[in-house]
């Protein structure tokens, strides 16, 4: 039988992909400006940061409401369609430490997921770019069966793996991102890059990954669970 007391071990570590993992906002508001412009409207900073987080569906809706004539899907389309084309020039635009220590957490035998509200094409895009064996399953977009901040991204993620959200750490840098994962029941860091995430309920808000390592992670996560196990 299985001891209830025994401790929940760390089984996978789940990535969020734009912003927490690669560093990709940038391409998505240069890709946005020009569109809104394009159809005589205008497209702030502060507008874009919006979007930071969202589903790919809601962004459109936004993109439309701002003077944008054309359909959800080709509103998608057009985007991921430049920003995927940055990255085939450019290559992926890692954040600080996610490189490093995606490649920790695989040699150490814990399994990775991409938990991505960008389209499977453009998730495969990056992962492709990746010089090793980065992750055991994706869950983009157009899989989830509904968006961030549901949790159903992340509980799907779990499911493909056979494994529990008690046995997940997620890494998110948007409030959507974190609401999804928190929901789930995982437990969360928090790694803000454009809007920040003081207040949204992360386990950890961590600066930056630089200098993290899988057993920052491992570490966390038995903290965390300890902390659970003790209310």
């Amino acid at each position: 039988m299985t001891d209830p007391a025994a401790p929940v071990p760390l089984r996978a570590v789940l990535w969020d992909m734009d912003g927490t993992l690669v560093d990709t906002e940038p391409y998505w508001m240069a890709a946005e400006t020009p569109l809104v412009e394009s159809y005589g409207g205008t497209w702030t900073h502060e507008q874009a940061l919006g979007l930071v987080g969202l589903g790919l569906h809601d962004s459109a809706r936004i993109l439309q409401e701002a003077g944008v004539r054309m359909q959800e899907d080709a509103i998608i389309d057009h985007l991921t369609d430049r920003v995927m084309g940055q990255l085939r020039e450019l290559g992926n635009p890692f954040r600080p430490g996610a490189r490093e220590l995606l490649a920790q957490l695989r040699d150490a035998g814990i399994r990775t997921g991409l938990v991505t509200m960008s389209l499977r094409r453009m998730a495969e895009t990056v992962v492709e770019q990746i010089p090793f064996e980065a992750f055991d399953v994706i869950v983009a977009g157009d899989d989830a069966v509904r968006p961030k901040p549901f949790p159903d991204p992340y509980l799907q993620a779990c499911e493909a793996l056979g494994i529990t959200p008690a046995e997940v750490v997620a890494i998110e840098d948007s409030p959507n991102g974190l609401r999804s994962a928190l929901a789930s029941g995982a437990a969360t860091i928090g790694v803000p890059m454009m809007v920040s995430l003081t207040g949204v309920g992360a386990h950890a808000l961590w600066p930056s990954l630089e200098g993290r390592g899988a057993a920052d992670v491992v570490a966390f996560h038995a903290d965390h669970r300890a902390k659970e196990s003790s209310r």
